[in-house]
């Protein structure tokens, strides 16, 4: 159990090098396949030579604590690691939409794999495929869950954009009409563009039991007077 804790039980051999850069290819491969899978924008390639350069540098660490002074803090280029893999996540994250941000999971999951190839590399193998299976089990099988979770919520926000005030007043009694309750309305903005109209309000919907907030949202869809609606 010692060698799975520890980097000192384990000395740096050509064997150990193999085995450890090839472990972070693996599970940081399977990570970036399930992101490459989904079409985000950090897949295959990115996870393993995150996951392999962070490996590298709890090597170097290791190294230079073995063989050219063993005085010092042998965790000292993991934690700059750490930091530098956050500069790699922002560039994954983006604005969808006037308030979706899309990204950050695939951010998370750069920062986890490159967590994860820094553990293979000090040599606490057993932390590093309990940790891969996890981010796997999280980036594949929880989505689903999420998802129905989701659906089936009885509270949503939505952003829409009307015509004129009237297509807001009648969207507004519809919504009541089915069942539903408008917990608040904002009326965010007003204006004319090109001599057409737009009143663009915020809306936190409480629905009727039972009902989805998909199928909802598709009735909401076709109302006339609706130029736009968007799920926040």
């Amino acid at each position: 159990m010692g060698n799975l804790l520890s980097f000192v039980d384990e000395p740096l051999s050509i064997g150990v090098v193999v085995i450890r850069i090839a472990l972070a290819v693996v599970l940081g491969g399977l990570i970036g396949l399930e992101r490459g899978v989904r079409s985000h924008p950090a897949g295959f390639r990115t996870h393993i030579l995150v996951c392999v350069g962070a490996c590298l540098a709890m090597l170097t660490n290791q190294f230079v604590y073995e063989g050219v002074a063993s005085g010092v803090d042998p965790t000292r280029i993991g934690a700059q690691v750490i930091s530098g893999i956050g500069f790699l996540g922002v560039g994954t994250i983006f604005m969808a939409g006037r308030n979706t941000v899309k990204g950050l999971t695939t951010a998370a999951g750069l920062w986890a794999s490159g967590a994860i190839g820094l553990a293979i590399g000090i040599g606490f193998y057993i932390g590093a495929v309990v940790a891969a299976v996890i981010v796997l089990v999280v980036l594949g099988v929880f989505p689903a869950f999420e998802n129905s979770v989701y659906r089936t919520a009885r509270g949503i926000r939505l952003h829409v954009e009307f015509d004129s005030i009237e297509s807001e007043k009648a969207f507004s009694s519809h919504v009541e009409k089915e069942g539903n309750i408008v917990k608040s309305k904002n009326v965010v903005t007003i204006s004319n563009v090109a001599g057409e109209k737009c009143i663009t309000s915020l809306y936190t919907i409480r629905l009727k039991r039972g009902i989805e907030s998909d199928d909802f949202i598709e009735t909401l869809v076709d109302m006339e007077g609706v130029r736009e609606i968007e799920v926040q």
